[in-house]
């Protein structure tokens, strides 16, 4: 706590220059009145009076305020995220108070401040609420409370040394408000038909007798020397699917929804999905790019590959050149191995723009199961549903109508060439792509 002084943290309150000013009017009146000259003075060396008192009651005693601030080690980006404030008051009298902490520049909040009553020898806890919409290090300052007795005539200033430095990472508070259901799909366990997953399983269990209708592909001809009879090897279903998370941090990723950047929206998605893939037992591997390929993580089912990919998503950011889906597939030619399932954030504005990246979607769609993730232009949907009979209004809502109808050109041809789509609102994006996967694991598709 630093030490208050005397005069540098002494304030008066608004009530203080109200009643001082309305006694400098008096003392204009009694020129006129000279009757009134006499309670006019009465009336100074009264206010005089509760002036001092009040300045005895603050400052003249030993007594103090104790502030203290508890903030998360780690906040997450696009949420609220509660910071704690605990206060202690040694004073005799209640108080009326008036806390301001010094919040990081980036809230760009310059009128906070919180009004508490507190009662004589008291300790009070107070919440607030901060939403950060940018990664990064935060840092709060120091807390000035300003406190005033009952006669709220002068103030004393209380500075609490409480600078703290805290990091925002993608929004992890997420993975407490969804709680995803791991339950196998029942109608596949009631005897529902179950699509077709290509290829087969790899993953040895055991062997045995040969049977009518077992795939000759399997026959184990040791074994079968050994026992004189046919034995094939029986192979159970590989759990472990391998799902990478592409993220594309084009200049078309930096465009602002509700604060965030698609790019974070992106990047909080991802990590919902990573933390519920893991659960699901599956690999996951992560990939960034723009004009190139920056961040590369093998696909893994550890425990450790969750703060991996917090870690790596963390640092992300958004540059202004063209993005090189060209440079991902080269990529994954040489270091993804499997076939994998590749949820690729991204997005597209313009169905030239669309189709000058094409080709390269189509040839990581021949080896791996690509599902492009792209956002609904909500600003545009907007102006979309405006009606008005103004030339300029309409004008605006055809050119909309005309952004919203690449949009689904590019939904359709893409579906047309068989290309999974999630076509959806940036705020609506984490739970469609956890719906998504949960969807297809059921399916058996991956």
């Amino acid at each position: 706590m630093k030490k208050t002084h005397f005069l540098g943290d002494l304030f008066f309150t608004q009530r203080f220059f109200l009643s001082w000013g309305a006694l400098v009017i008096l003392f204009l009146f009694s020129y006129f009145l000279p009757l009134l000259f006499i309670f006019t003075k009465a009336a100074f060396v009264f206010l005089l009076i509760l002036s001092l008192v009040d300045y005895a009651l603050l400052f003249f005693t030993n007594s103090k305020l104790h502030l203290h601030r508890v903030v998360p080690d780690l906040l997450s980006n696009g949420d609220d995220n509660k910071i704690q404030l605990i206060i202690q008051s040694t004073y005799n009298i209640p108080l009326q108070s008036m806390i301001i902490d010094e919040l990081p520049l980036q809230f760009q909040k310059r009128d906070f401040a919180i009004h508490k009553s507190l009662l004589a020898l008291s300790k009070n806890e107070l919440h607030y609420h901060v939403k950060p919409t940018q990664r990064g290090v935060y840092l709060f300052g120091n807390i000035h409370t300003y406190i005033s007795s009952r006669l709220q005539l002068v103030q004393k200033r209380f500075t609490a040394i409480q600078e703290h430095t805290v990091s925002v990472y993608p929004s992890f508070l997420q993975l407490r408000k969804f709680q995803i259901r791991s339950i196998p799909n029942q109608q596949a366990q009631s005897g529902g038909r179950i699509r077709y997953r290509r290829g087969m399983s790899t993953e040895f269990d055991h062997v045995k007798e040969y049977t009518r209708g077992d795939d000759a592909r399997t026959i184990n001809w040791k074994a079968s020397a050994r026992k004189n009879e046919l034995m094939v090897n029986a192979f159970m279903d590989e759990k472990s699917q391998q799902i990478f998370c592409i993220l594309d941090m084009g200049r078309l990723m930096k465009m602002p929804f509700d604060n965030l950047t698609l790019l974070d929206y992106s990047i909080n998605a991802a990590l919902m999905f990573s933390y519920v893939a893991l659960q699901k037992e599956d690999k996951i591997g992560l990939l960034t790019f723009n004009e190139k390929t920056n961040d590369f993580l093998k696909p893994s089912k550890s425990k450790k590959q969750f703060n991996a990919i917090l870690e790596t998503l963390y640092k992300q950011q958004t540059q202004f050149k063209e993005s090189n889906i060209a440079d991902v597939h080269q990529v994954l030619l040489k270091r993804a191995g499997q076939r994998s399932l590749l949820l690729f954030f991204t997005n597209f504005e313009t169905y030239t723009g669309f189709e000058r990246q094409l080709p390269y979607l189509l040839a990581l769609n021949q080896k791996h199961l690509l599902c492009i993730i792209f956002f609904e232009n909500t600003e545009v949907s907007s102006l979309h549903e405006k009606t008005g009979n103004q030339l300029e209004d309409i004008y605006i809502k055809t050119i909309a109508d005309k952004f919203l109808y690449e949009k689904k050109m590019i939904v359709k041809e893409l579906q047309k060439k068989g290309i999974l789509v999630i076509y959806t609102a940036p705020q609506k994006l984490s739970i469609s792509v956890v719906n998504t996967y949960l969807e297809l694991k059921a399916k058996q598709i991956i």
